[in-house]
């Protein structure tokens, strides 16, 4: 089984979900939606685990990955309710978790790679497992590229490859 199989067996029920689909919506860092970002740090997280052989679970990896942001909320705009609860950066891990697990059921350890994704920023909830540390160092690097606009990957590009291309095979 190929790289690209194994990330789109994992990866193709989350990429067809209404809910992660209208993250296409809202810009992320830069001009990178939340759902291009999410799909890249996936990709980079899963790449980087195949080559280095870094031992994580594939599908803990993908999930934690693709759904490490699912708030369902503009950030830039955020609705009253959401932002009394704090702010975004501190506040996002535990509703894109929450999020995960009621649309999808995620398992304890997908839900810890999604409540650990910010840290040192959330000093309190620090990555024990691999696949959390590699997500909370991919969501930096990639977070990084976008904001500085060095983004090897566009919007559009992404989207054409990884969520376009499913609904037409």
């Amino acid at each position: 089984m190929s790289i690209d199989s194994v990330f789109k067996a994992y990866a193709e029920e989350i990429l067809k979900d209404k809910n992660v689909l209208s993250s296409a919506a809202n810009i992320q860092h830069g001009t990178v939606s939340v759902l291009t970002h999410s799909i890249m740090v996936a990709k980079y997280a899963f790449n980087l685990n195949c080559l280095f052989n870094l031992k994580c679970d594939p599908k803990t990896l993908i999930t934690g990955a693709l759904l490490h942001d699912f708030f369902l909320y503009d950030w830039h705009n955020i609705p009253k309710d959401i932002a009394k609860q704090g702010l975004h950066g501190f506040r996002h891990p535990m509703v894109a978790a929450e999020n995960a697990r009621k649309v999808f059921g995620i398992t304890p350890k997908e839900y810890s790679v999604i409540v650990t994704h910010m840290w040192p920023l959330t000093f309190t909830r620090v990555p024990f497992t691999r696949e959390g540390w590699l997500v909370c160092m991919v969501d930096k690097f990639c977070s990084v590229m976008e904001t500085l606009r060095i983004e090897p990957y566009s919007n559009k590009a992404v989207r054409k490859k990884f969520i376009e291309k499913r609904a037409t095979a």
